[in-house]
C-alpha cells in the first residue's frame, strides 16, 4: 500500500434492523460500536475522506434468493431498512451503496467507484463481525483494496465467530486496527 493513497470509510448495515431494539435482528451489546463508528466518520468529515453507506436492501414485491436462507427484511421503505439515528448519509463525501448480500462489494458498483476515486485502504465498520463484515473485507481485498478493520467498531452476538473472523481478517486479508490507528488512517 503506498503511503500516498486514499483511505475510505465503508459504514455496513448501521440501520434499524440491527440497532433499534424492537427490530429482530438487533441483539445486546450492539450499541457498543456506536461511540467509535461515530468517531471513525467524524475523522473521515473532518478530513473529506469518502464515506460509503453500504445498508442491505431489497426490491418490494420481488422475491430475493437470500430469503430461502432468512426471513424477508430489508425491503426498501421499510422501517428496518432504514438509517438508524444519525447515521442518514450528509455532506458532499457520504455516498449509499445498495447490497443484497452480505458483502458491500458483491454484485455492486462499490469497487469501481471506490478505484475511480483512487481509494486504495478502506476502514470497514459496522455489523456484524462474521457476517457482512468478514464478506465486505473479503472481497475488498479480493478487488485490491486493503482492508482495515477496527476491533472497536464491529461487534457480533456470536462472540467466538466474530474473534475467529478478525482473526482471519488481520492473518490473510488486511489488517485489525485498534480504533485511534484506524482513526489516524483517516484523518
Amino acid at each position: 500500500m503506498s503511503q500516498t493513497g486514499k483511505t475510505a470509510l465503508i459504514l455496513v448495515d448501521v440501520i434499524n434492523s440491527f440497532f433499534d431494539p424492537s427490530q429482530p435482528n438487533y441483539y445486546k451489546g450492539v450499541e457498543d460500536v456506536l461511540p467509535a463508528i461515530r468517531a471513525l466518520r467524524a475523522a473521515a468529515k473532518a478530513s473529506g475522506a469518502i464515506v460509503v453507506h453500504a445498508v442491505e436492501r431489497h426490491r418490494p414485491g420481488f422475491g430475493d434468493f437470500e430469503w430461502r436462507k432468512l426471513p424477508v427484511h430489508h425491503v426498501d421503505g421499510a422501517f428496518d431498512g432504514q438509517f438508524f439515528g444519525e447515521f442518514a448519509p450528509e455532506g458532499d463525501n457520504e455516498t449509499v451503496v445498495w447490497k443484497r448480500r452480505f458483502s458491500a462489494f458483491f454484485a455492486t458498483d462499490l469497487a469501481l467507484f471506490l478505484a475511480e476515486q483512487q481509494v486504495e485502504r478502506v476502514v470497514i465498520a459496522g455489523v456484524k463481525t462474521n457476517v457482512c463484515i468478514r464478506a465486505t473485507a473479503q472481497d475488498a481485498f479480493a478487488n485490491g483494496f486493503e482492508p482495515v478493520v477496527p476491533r472497536e467498531a464491529t461487534n457480533s452476538n456470536r462472540s467466538h465467530l466474530a474473534e475467529a473472523s478478525l482473526e482471519d481478517i488481520d492473518r490473510y486479508m488486511g489488517r485489525v486496527v485498534s480504533l485511534d490507528e484506524a482513526i489516524g488512517m483517516l484523518s
